[in-house]
């Protein structure tokens, strides 16, 4: 009998541990960051996309940087880039919902791995995406955070993986930092926009929490 009480223990406690994720997920999701309008004139626009799976940031090419745009590969008629960061087993092997397995979550989300930049090129904006009016600042700031999420050769040179990708339209880039239940491929892009300056939500790990900021 003590056995069976302390196994139904550790499961409870087991079974609390999601649930309170969930719980804490949705409380800081609702919760707004750099809410106030700025009186600085937004005349850029970026724009957010997903693929149901991993939330990206989309930058016209004339509003890359001369550091952020060097070495990456996109030819003249892409005018859109976007950026998303994430666990590279995950990526590469969870492009979407179907290909989700639980030893691919369990390892992205509880063991420290190694990370890549995802860019995707694009003649025009898509239907589905979200635009973002931003400030020259803000996207100064942006194009920053984003740069310093790759991990570099001498400080300069990306590290591009020539034989992994999606389609002939996105490449891979070797990323700094870690993916964890806490840092998503969704809160990296939450995180770029509150350290821009941006509305963004105090935390979350899930695509349709900053998205929503924009559709409100």
């Amino acid at each position: 009998m003590k056995f069976l009480k302390k196994l139904l223990k550790w499961v409870l406690i087991i079974l609390m541990f999601p649930a309170l994720y969930f719980v804490f997920s949705f409380i800081a999701m609702a919760i707004t960051v750099n809410d106030s309008d700025s009186i600085v004139p937004k005349t850029k626009t970026i724009y957010l996309n997903t693929n149901g799976v991993h939330l990206d940031v989309a930058l016209h090419q004339n509003d890359l940087s001369v550091d952020l745009s060097n070495s990456l590969i996109y030819f003249e008629n892409e005018k859109y880039v976007s950026f998303g960061w994430g666990d590279e087993n995950f990526y590469i092997n969870t492009p979407t919902w179907g290909e989700l397995t639980f030893k691919n979550a369990v390892t992205a989300m509880f063991w420290k791995s190694s990370t890549l930049m995802h860019l995707t090129r694009y003649e025009t904006v898509e239907d589905d995406w979200v635009a973002v009016k931003v400030t020259q600042e803000q996207l100064v700031a942006l194009n920053n955070y984003v740069l310093n999420s790759f991990k570099m050769i001498n400080g300069t040179e990306k590290i591009y993986l020539p034989n992994d990708s999606y389609s002939i339209n996105d490449n891979f880039y070797k990323a700094s930092g870690s993916y964890s239940l806490f840092k998503t491929c969704n809160s990296w892009v939450n995180i770029g926009f509150k350290e821009s300056g941006l509305k963004a939500c105090y935390w979350t790990p899930f695509d349709f929490g900053l998205l929503k900021k924009y559709a409100e």
